[in-house]
């Protein structure tokens, strides 16, 4: 779909994009087909496409996927979408991504995440779809450049915090991409990036402990200039973090962000054998 054509279509409808739905449509062909190139698609897979807007991105998944799932907020999009796509392949629901994910559990196990997320919810939705029991097997997905720069993020680097680790925990993270603004219509006041997720399999922590390893690494990074065995003595005593810390090597004085993920996993194992 070119600029043009989405123009076209937004004054035909009368329609006036809303800035705090984070509505900015990538429109770049190069961009979108590298997008659906990191999905690696065939006729057999199931996509959960969320945000698709006027629907550049829809056209490709459609064309490619043999299922395509689209949630899209904005009611106006949806009318646009259901007269554009008439494809035998495509479910388009109108609702609210994230509250979609929590109202209704599904087993996403065999899908693919491939979607432009509304930035301002970009971060939850990656997390619900990452904690939830059967997660996507991949998520290619475009967001803000301070967002993905976290999701990428390593041990020791300014981006590593919770978002990192409750990701990362299921998804090792395999590519990513800064796109310019140029490539959306409107151009966003941020920078963007693309991003690509892979599920780990198996997973690195028995799922059963999921919830102990979130509330370890929340109260981890709560203050990141205090002593993360201080801060995780609100929970834990001293006498059972104190002994843990040494077998994993890790300094008493530790912060948050000196604790790798491969710490963090076993230091919830030791935690939760008590």
């Amino acid at each position: 779909m070119k600029l043009s054509e989405i123009k076209q279509l937004l004054d035909q409808d009368g329609i006036r994009l809303t800035k705090s739905l984070g509505q900015s449509f990538l429109h770049d062909a190069n961009q979108l087909r590298k997008i659906v190139e990191a999905a690696d698609l065939n006729k057999n897979d199931n996509v959960l496409e969320i945000g698709p807007g006027l629907g550049p991105l829809t056209e490709l998944l459609v064309g490619s996927a043999g299922q395509v799932l689209a949630i899209e907020k904005d009611a106006r999009l949806v009318n646009v979408l259901m007269r554009r796509l008439r494809q035998p392949n495509l479910r388009l629901i109108h609702d609210d991504a994230l509250d979609f994910l929590k109202r209704e559990p599904e087993d996403w196990s065999h899908w693919k995440l491939v979607a432009n997320l509304p930035y301002s919810v970009a971060s939850p939705i990656l997390v619900e779809l990452a904690q939830s029991p059967q997660p996507p097997e991949r998520m290619v997905v475009t967001l803000q450049l301070e967002v993905a720069r976290r999701l990428m993020a390593n041990c020791d680097d300014p981006d590593y915090g919770l978002l990192t680790l409750l990701v990362q925990l299921r998804y090792a993270p395999a590519e990513s991409r800064k796109i310019p603004a140029t490539c959306f219509f409107p151009e966003p006041d941020v920078d963007s990036a693309f991003v690509c997720l892979l599920r780990r399999d198996p997973p690195l922590l028995n799922p059963s402990h999921k919830p102990h390893f979130a509330k370890i690494v929340k109260l981890a990074f709560s203050q990141r200039r205090k002593m993360m065995a201080k801060l995780l003595k609100r929970d834990w005593p001293l006498e059972l973090v104190l002994p843990a810390f040494e077998k994993l090597g890790i300094s008493p004085q530790a912060r948050a962000e000196t604790v790798t993920l491969e710490q963090f996993v076993r230091l919830t194992e030791a935690l939760t054998k008590r």
